[in-house]
């Protein structure tokens, strides 16, 4: 049991950050932050890492889980979950300097439903413009296969 326990307690020293790492809504938040800005619905903090080590932090503990995307951007980087955690996001602004600004949003509806109405309305203009097309070149054959039978006959 003793074996254990130094075993237990070499890996506590080993990956202290993940280790002492907190969390809000199931995401992992990095510990040394200075929170700026907390709600039921949003998570901003300061981190004196940098860009690339707050990053770095994100993909070592997201690694391997399935419907996370990191999409980087100009200014920051975008870390998104597309599936059924309570956390929507996770954005690491891209500043200048060894500290960068760390903002978890939770999932809202409001973001589902949207989504969901644009796709509806996707479809409708997609298929709008199908039928115009297919409408336009059926207007076109027949007038020439009309041309052409009167005259062959």
């Amino acid at each position: 049991m003793k074996r254990y326990f130094f075993l237990f307690q070499l890996i506590l020293l080993i990956v202290p950050s993940y280790s002492s790492a907190e969390d809000f809504l199931g995401a992992p938040v990095i510990s040394q932050g200075v929170v700026l800005d907390k709600t039921d619905t949003r998570l901003e903090l300061k981190v004196p890492l940098s860009h690339d080590q707050a990053l770095g932090f994100y993909r070592d503990v997201l690694n391997g889980q399935p419907d996370v995307k990191f999409r980087d951007w100009k200014n920051s980087t975008y870390i998104e979950d597309n599936g059924r955690r309570s956390w929507h996001s996770i954005t690491i602004s891209k500043g200048g300097g060894g500290e960068s600004t760390v903002v978890i949003m939770k999932d809202n509806w409001t973001w589902i439903i949207g989504t969901l109405v644009l796709r509806y309305i996707g479809v409708f203009a997609v298929l709008i413009v199908l039928f115009l097309g297919m409408a336009l070149s059926g207007s076109i054959i027949s007038r020439f296969a009309g041309r052409t039978s009167k005259a062959s006959g």
